[in-house]
């Protein structure tokens, strides 16, 4: 029973989306328009905002900065909590035995 619900869902969702990417495609060849001046004068590039551009070396390198200071910390962190368990044993082991 389950197995003929299964197929007959999955076939219903191949159909339907068989559907909309007909309509999709076909709505997309219709509707094309050719840009205006104004739309092309603002698509075109500017060279007074040049300097504000972000450039995509610059950007992973930062980004890989970022990575490498946020495992260092956390190695810091784990470091920190690690020595303090282990001082906290020592004294007990030590109080302890006395």
């Amino acid at each position: 029973m389950a197995f003929l619900l299964n197929t007959s869902i999955s076939s219903h969702l191949r159909s339907s989306s068989q559907k909309t990417d007909g309509a999709l495609a076909q709505s997309r060849r219709g509707f094309h328009v050719e840009l205006g001046a104004r739309e092309k004068a603002l698509l075109a590039e500017d060279s007074s905002l040049r300097r504000f551009k972000s450039h995509k070396k610059g950007v992973h390198r930062l980004k890989r900065i970022g990575d490498v200071l946020t495992v260092v910390v956390v190695a810091g962190c784990c470091y920190e909590i690690y020595a303090r368990v282990m001082m906290r044993k020592d004294a007990q082991a030590a109080g302890g035995s006395s």
